[in-house]
């Protein structure tokens, strides 16, 4: 099994080769990407994309897991074989030649199947901090489920089928601290003032050189006096404070015109969005114990300190939006809110110690960096609990996507049912449908799903015979486009998982690429 290599190169050269990703989720997801084990289960062509797209942007470390070795038909769907490796264990060879991709990157194999290593050794897969996996039979798949979901590691399980392909995510819990938002609020705190911040506002003259702040705070206590001294809530309100500010501008006053515009985004910063309330309400957060992760520690302490000590506001973040201004101007407003960001984070920081030291914990079980960033993203955490796919596999369909009311035949739904038959046609004929006889298994492959349905509680539904025959002509084929596309998504899946940043998907997506259809469940 590979282990992450410790990385302490001259920062400038790995900021040189990273610098596209470090915009997009920083040098600290960075680092723990770089931290980060990857087990892959089963080197096929959708594996090897899935690993190729972790492996570029610097995953600390990947092990393939194949018993199975190189055979002619594996050539076409895997850039990561050539012709010389027909006869040789397909785990090696295809992380001798993605560990190419990186040097970095620390690559490993075992040459044994997942049925012998769940058999024989399953905590084997405990070391790795997210399991991948692609085109399983369905006892296999059920049993690594079952095992991952009872160890609390994150599961991939990806599909490659001629033009079909499916990622289904299976994960306990899952915290997102990063979400990136596209309509984030900005934390200004105008309407609530902390007191360095309002006593830099109030003896600060309004000028053509100051950040627009100090214009709309300006403006809005004229706005406050006339309105009992609350804020403007709504588009008309905000339309007259908007007006207001307009009428004394002259021509030229960048700072006036971006302060018109900012209005409307202002003010509303620093309140407990409702996801975060239900965060709080949480029983792991109401109860926490020896076992509570981080996460639920700090997410305590934050409820303690928003509603103990700030007025149920957040803890500020300390993020300024560009401003035109002279420089000093704008320096001088964001140390104010940096230095307020640092004592509240601080101040969660000692009721995090406290929680920790009452719990009879490590003293560094809660690092105050972990602290600092949750609550500079406070407004935007959010909490993903899955299904096992196991218990996805015993329910009735009708649950998981009212398919009495939908029209089901020609839909994606049809075409997830066509993917779950095909698995469980491995195991109960044991041969790939239309592998040798493709009529012969056309009429297997009917009453297989037919099972299935029963077992949904649709006794009286059944695949299309389109759909059965297309199954059934793939032969159990890959192709390199559709892997590469599934891949491509299943990698930054990944990535996602890995940093606790972006939202990733919950739970199946599920593609088509003859239509070029695409859709999102949670089954």
């Amino acid at each position: 099994m590979a282990s992450p290599t410790s990385k302490s190169p001259d920062q400038s050269d790995k900021n040189r080769k990273y610098d596209r990703q470090l915009r997009l989720w920083g040098e600290h997801g960075q680092n723990m990407l770089e931290n980060a084990n990857i087990c892959l289960i089963n080197a096929n062509g959708l594996g090897c994309e899935i690993l190729k797209g972790i492996i570029l942007p610097g995953i600390g470390a990947f092990t393939i897991v194949d018993g199975s070795k190189v055979v002619e038909d594996d050539l076409g769907p895997n850039f990561f074989l050539e012709t010389g490796s027909i006869g040789k264990p397909k785990a090696t060879i295809c992380m001798q030649f993605l560990q190419e991709l990186n040097t970095d990157v620390k690559g490993d194999s075992v040459e044994e199947s997942v049925e012998y290593i769940l058999e024989n050794r399953p905590t084997f897969l405990e070391n790795f901090d997210v399991v991948v996996a692609s085109n399983l039979n369905e006892q296999s798949l059920l049993n690594l489920s079952d095992f991952l979901w009872r160890a609390d590691i994150p599961f991939i399980y990806c599909r490659s089928l001629g033009m079909l392909g499916s990622i289904r995510i299976q994960i306990r819990e899952h915290c997102v601290i990063e979400s990136h938002s596209d309509n984030r609020q900005n934390d200004l705190r105008l309407e609530h003032p902390f007191p360095s911040l309002k006593e830099h506002l109030e003896k600060t003259e309004v000028t053509t050189k100051v950040p627009w702040l100090f214009v709309l705070f300006k403006y809005l206590q004229k706005w406050k006096a006339e309105n009992s001294n609350r804020a403007p809530c709504n588009y008309k309100e905000k339309s007259v404070l908007r007006d207001m500010v307009k009428a004394e501008m002259s021509s030229n006053e960048e700072n006036f015109e971006e302060a018109i515009k900012a209005v409307n985004t202002a003010f509303g910063g620093g309140n407990v969005s409702p996801e975060l309330a239900k965060i709080f309400e949480d029983d792991a957060c109401e109860n926490l114990n020896k076992k509570s992760k981080p996460f639920w520690i700090m997410m305590k302490a934050m409820k303690d300190f928003v509603q103990n000590e700030n007025n149920g506001q957040l803890p500020l973040s300390g993020v300024l939006p560009d401003m035109t201004a002279d420089t000093n101007s704008y320096i001088n407003l964001q140390n104010i809110y940096r230095q307020q960001a640092l004592h509240d984070a601080d101040q969660v920081y000692r009721r995090c110690q406290s929680l920790v030291k009452e719990l009879g914990l490590q003293s560094d079980t809660v690092l105050e960096r972990d602290v600092r960033l949750v609550c500079r993203e406070a407004a935007g955490i959010t909490i993903i609990r899955g299904s096992k796919i196991a218990d996805e596999y015993k329910r009735n369909f009708n649950s998981l996507c009212a398919v009495d009311d939908m029209e089901f035949k020609g839909t994606l739904m049809e075409y997830y049912i066509a993917l779950r038959t095909y698995e469980r046609f491995l195991c109960e004929c044991g041969n790939i449908p239309g592998e040798y006889y493709v009529e012969n298994d056309t009429a297997r492959f009917k009453s297989v799903a037919s099972k299935i349905f029963m077992d949904g509680g649709m006794s009286s539904a059944n695949l299309s015979d389109d759909i059965i025959h297309e199954i059934c002509h793939y032969g159990g084929s890959e192709l390199h486009s559709t892997s590469a596309f599934i891949g491509g998504c299943a990698a930054q899946e990944v990535i996602k998982i890995i940093t606790k940043q972006y939202k990733p998907i919950d739970n199946t997506f599920l593609f088509n690429g003859i239509t070029t259809e695409s859709i999102s469940l949670k089954l």
